[in-house]
C-alpha cells in the first residue's frame, strides 16, 4: 500500500560521546495542536451532555429556582414545608455560621426541586410523544384533542434543542400483542395464497398463538423493560452483522449527485469542496448543532453518532461495528494506491482550495501500486469469513496492521475514479444505468465497502457515495448527502493555489502470495455478483406528486400501487411486497416493514385488469390507498408485523425451540422490495427557480434472486425517479422491461382521473414539462 509519511517527533542515536537527541519541532507542534483539539472536543461534548441532560429545561434555570427559593425565604415563608430545616439539621457543621447553613440548605433544596421538575417535565414530554393518534386523522381535519396535545408538546419541548436533546424523552418501542400481530399477518398473506394454503397457515398461526407465542412474548416484554429498544440491537446483529455473504450489492446502497448539473468538471476541485463540506457537517454534528429531524414530533438521532470514523470489522462468526471518537484525515484510493489525506493543519480545517491542491498531488503521483495493493479492497467485497481469516493472518501485526488501521480509522473513504459518469453521451438512459452500477459496486476492489460510507469522485467532476448498512439506515446518510451536495455547490470554485502541505507516499512491502490468492478469490466472487446485477434508472417527468394530490391520493400509496400493477403485468401474479418504514418516533428506532400488497390493492388491480368501469376502479384505488396509509401509520407507531415476528423468532432460537409457523414466516421471499428516498431538507433546494439542481436519489441491489429492488424518490411537484435492480441470472426478471411497465402503469392510473387526457403532454402536463 501507499501511505502518507507519519511524522516522527524525535530521533536519537547512541554515540561514544553520549546520546544524540534530535527533536522535530514541527511534529511536536502538531502533537500539541492535536491534543488541544481533542480536549476542546471533550469539553464541547461535556457541555452538550449537561445541556442535553437537563433538557427541556436549561442549566440557567437552576439559578432562577435558587433565587426564587431564597427570595421566598426572606419574606419569612417556607416553600419547602419544613424540608430546608431538615436538610439544615443533616448538614450542621461547627465552623459554619447559621446563616451560611441556611443558605446552603436552601440551595440543596432548590437543586433537588429543580431536578424533580426536570424529571417531571421529561416524563410529561415522554407521555406526550407517546401519543400517535394524530397520524390517523384525516389531513386538514385536526381534532381538538390533537390541537391541545400539539400545544402541550410545544410548551414542554423547550427552546433551541440540540441534536440529542430529545433522546431521553422519546418513548420506548412498544411490544404488540401476539394476537394482533398474527391477525395482521394473516390478513397480509391472504391475497397471496390459495384457500388450502391460507387455511394451513391459519392453523399454524392458531397453534403458535395458543402454545409457544405467549411464552416467547414474555421474554420480549422483559427485554422491552430493560432495553431502550427491543428490536434494534438484534436487528443490527442478526440481519446485518451475522450475514456471511458479500455486503457489496446485497447490503450496501448508493446515492447519486445532481442529475443535470456538474458544478465543476475538475476532479480535484470537486473533491476539495466535497471533502471540506463533509468535515464541516461533522463539525456541526460534534457540536450537536444539527437540528433534530422532526415531522410533527422529533425523530430519534441515535444513528447520527456513527456517521463518521466508523467501520465494519469482519469476524468468522459475526462482524462488529467499530467507532472512533475522532479522525483528522480521510483514506484515499487512486489507481491502485492508498493515501492518507490529512484535513487539518495547525489545528485548522483545510479550506476547499487547500484540499483541492492535496488531491491534485495524489492525481499527479506517478508511483505504481505494490503487488497485492491494487485489488486489496476486494476482500471487503467478497464473503466475510475469508476476509476475517485473511485479516487475522496477514493484517494483525506490523506495517500491514498499521496500514489497515489507517484505512479503518479514517473519517470516511474516498475513491478518485478514472471513469466518467453521469447523464451524458448519445444515450443518457444507458449512462444512468452505468452510473448506478458504478456507485453500487465499482470495479469490486476500488471501494472500501466496510467503511460507514465511501465518497466516489469521478474524472469529470461527478460524484456519489456508497454506504454500509449495518450502522444506520438510508435517511441518516441521505441527510448528510443533501447537506454535502448543497453546501459544496455553494462554495466558490477556483483554480489551484499553492499549499504548504505535501502528500508523500511510500510503498509498503508487497503483499505475500498467499494473501494475494485470498484477494483473487474474493474478487472472483464479487465480480460474479456485480456482473449479475441488472440495473435501470430513469426519471418520470410526465407528472408528479402535484397531480397525484389533485386525485386526493397519497403519492407514496399511488406509487406502491403502480409498482404492484407493473409486477402483476410482468409475472401474472401478486407477490409479498416490502416497503421500508421508519420507527424513529421511538428511542433507537430503525425500520419496520409495510406489507404493501393487501386485499384492497389486489382488488383494485384485478378490477383494472378485468376491464371494470373507471368509477369502480377509482373507488377501489382510493380504498387501496387508504389501506396502505393505515398500514404505514401502524408500522411507524410500533404496531408493525415483521419486527415483532423476527424478535419472537430470535427468542425461540435462544430457547432452542422450533416453531413451524415462525420458520415459514421468516423464510418467505420478498420478490418486490421497495423504498422511498424522501427529500428531508426541502429548504436547501429551490426547485422552482433552479429545477436543474435535483438529485436522482439512490438505490440498492435486489433482495431476492428472482425479484426486484425498487427505490424511488418524489422530487418537487413534477418528477419521480426510479432505481430498479434485478439479476441477469433469473430469466423471469428484466429491469428495463419492468421499468417500461412502471411507466405505462403510471400513465394508465392517470387516465382513470383524466380520461380526456389521452396525450400526457396536454393541459397540466404541458405546464409540467414547461416547468422542468
Amino acid at each position: 500500500m501507499a501511505e502518507a509519511h507519519q511524522a516522527v517527533a524525535f530521533q536519537f542515536t547512541v554515540t561514544p560521546e553520549g546520546i544524540d537527541l534530535q527533536l522535530s519541532h514541527q511534529a511536536l507542534t502538531e502533537i500539541y495542536l492535536s491534543v488541544l483539539r481533542s480536549w476542546k472536543k471533550r469539553l464541547i461534548r461535556l457541555k452538550n451532555s449537561v445541556i442535553t441532560g437537563v433538557y427541556p429545561a436549561s442549566p440557567s434555570s437552576w439559578l432562577f429556582v435558587v433565587i426564587a427559593i431564597l427570595a421566598t425565604m426572606y419574606t419569612r415563608s417556607d416553600p419547602s414545608m419544613g424540608l430546608i430545616a431538615k436538610i439544615q439539621e443533616l448538614i450542621e457543621f461547627g465552623p459554619i455560621q447559621l446563616n451560611c447553613q441556611t443558605v446552603l440548605s436552601a440551595v440543596l433544596f432548590s437543586t433537588m426541586l429543580w431536578l424533580s421538575l426536570i424529571f417531571t417535565m421529561r416524563m410529561c414530554l415522554k407521555q406526550l410523544l407517546s401519543y400517535h393518534r394524530w397520524m390517523f386523522e384525516p389531513r386538514g381535519k385536526m381534532t381538538n384533542t390533537t390541537k391541545v396535545w400539539l400545544t402541550l408538546v410545544r410548551i414542554f419541548s423547550g427552546r433551541q434543542p440540540l441534536l440529542y436533546s430529545y433522546q431521553g424523552s422519546l418513548p420506548n418501542l412498544p411490544v404488540p400483542a401476539v394476537k394482533d400481530t398474527i391477525k395482521r399477518y394473516l390478513e397480509s398473506v391472504q391475497p397471496l395464497k390459495n384457500p388450502e394454503e391460507f387455511e394451513r397457515m391459519t392453523s399454524l398461526a392458531a397453534n403458535f398463538e395458543s402454545c409457544l407465542g405467549n411464552r416467547l412474548q414474555w421474554y420480549l416484554k422483559l427485554k422491552a423493560l430493560w432495553a431502550s429498544n427491543y428490536v434494534s440491537d438484534w436487528w443490527e446483529e442478526y440481519i446485518y452483522l451475522r450475514g456471511r455473504g458479500p455486503i457489496m450489492v446485497n447490503s450496501n446502497y448508493y446515492g447519486m449527485d445532481f442529475l443535470y448539473v456538474t458544478p465543476t468538471p475538475l476532479q480535484a476541485a470537486r473533491a476539495g469542496n466535497t471533502l471540506h463540506a463533509a468535515f464541516m457537517y461533522r463539525r456541526k454534528l460534534n457540536k450537536e448543532e444539527v437540528k433534530p429531524v422532526s415531522t410533527v414530533i422529533p425523530l430519534c438521532a441515535a444513528q447520527c453518532e456513527r456517521i463518521f470514523n466508523t467501520t465494519r470489522t469482519p469476524g468468522e462468526e459475526t462482524d462488529s461495528v467499530q467507532h472512533w471518537q475522532d479522525s483528522d484525515y480521510v483514506a484515499v484510493y487512486h489507481r491502485g494506491r492508498y493515501f492518507r489525506l490529512r484535513m487539518y493543519s495547525a489545528g485548522r480545517l483545510l479550506s476547499p482550495r487547500e484540499v483541492e491542491s492535496q488531491v491534485q498531488k495524489i492525481l499527479d503521483d506517478p508511483s505504481s501500486p505494490s503487488p497485492g495493493e491494487e485489488k486489496l479492497g476486494a476482500l471487503t467485497a467478497g464473503d466475510r469469513i475469508p476476509w476475517a481469516k485473511a485479516r487475522k493472518e496477514y493484517f494483525s501485526s506490523g506495517l500491514n496492521k498499521r496500514s489497515l488501521d489507517c484505512i479503518e480509522k479514517a473519517a470516511f473513504f474516498v475513491t478518485l475514479d478514472d471513469d466518467e459518469q453521469g447523464m451524458m453521451g448519445e444515450d443518457p438512459a444507458a449512462s444512468l444505468d452505468r452510473y448506478a452500477k458504478s456507485l453500487l459496486h465499482g470495479k469490486c476492489y476500488d471501494r472500501w465497502f466496510d467503511k460507514s460510507f465511501s465518497v466516489v469522485i469521478y474524472k469529470n467532476g461527478k460524484n456519489g457515495l456508497n454506504a454500509e448498512h449495518s450502522w444506520a439506515d438510508a435517511p441518516v446518510v441521505a441527510h448528510l448527502w443533501e447537506r454535502r451536495v448543497t453546501v459544496s455547490t455553494a462554495v466558490r470554485l477556483t483554480s489551484l493555489t499553492p499549499c504548504c502541505l505535501t502528500i508523500q507516499a511510500y510503498l509498503l512491502p508487497p503483499v505475500c502470495p498467499q494473501c494475494q490468492e485470498k484477494i483473487a478469490q474474493s474478487l472472483s466472487i464479487a465480480q460474479a455478483l456485480a456482473d449479475d446485477v441488472d440495473f435501470h434508472v430513469f426519471s418520470f417527468r410526465d407528472f408528479g406528486k402535484g397531480m397525484i394530490k389533485k386525485f386526493r391520493i397519497s403519492p407514496d400509496a399511488f406509487i406502491q400501487l403502480v409498482l404492484q400493477l407493473a409486477y402483476y403485468r410482468d409475472r401474472g401474479a401478486f407477490c409479498l411486497t416490502y416497503e421500508a418504514s421508519m420507527t424513529r418516533l421511538f428511542r433507537e428506532g430503525r425500520t419496520e416493514t409495510v406489507r404493501s400488497c393487501s386485499n384492497e390493492s389486489c382488488a383494485f388491480i384485478r378490477a383494472l385488469e378485468g376491464g371494470e368501469g373507471a368509477e369502480v376502479c377509482r373507488r377501489l384505488l382510493r380504498q387501496a390507498s387508504e389501506k396502505h396509509q393505515s398500514l404505514y401509520r401502524h408500522a411507524m407507531t410500533g404496531a408493525g408485523i415483521d419486527r415483532h415476528l423476527f424478535c419472537l423468532y430470535v427468542v425461540s432460537k435462544y430457547l432452542g425451540v422450533e416453531s413451524p409457523f415462525l420458520n415459514e414466516v421468516l423464510s418467505e421471499p420478498w420478490r418486490l422490495s421497495t423504498s422511498q428516498t424522501p427529500v428531508q431538507q426541502v429548504e436547501l433546494f429551490d426547485l422552482v427557480n433552479h429545477p436543474e439542481y435535483v438529485s436522482c436519489g439512490g438505490g440498492f441491489g435486489p433482495v431476492a434472486d428472482d425479484g426486484y429492488g425498487v427505490s424511488y424518490s418524489i422530487v418537487g411537484e413534477n418528477m419521480i425517479n426510479f432505481h430498479i435492480s434485478c439479476k441477469h441470472s433469473c430469466p423471469q426478471t428484466d429491469s428495463h422491461k419492468y421499468g417500461g411497465l412502471i411507466r405505462q402503469a403510471l400513465l394508465d392510473l392517470q387516465l382513470l382521473f383524466c380520461p380526456d387526457q389521452k396525450d400526457p403532454s396536454k393541459a397540466d402536463l404541458r405546464q409540467t414539462k414547461k416547468d422542468m
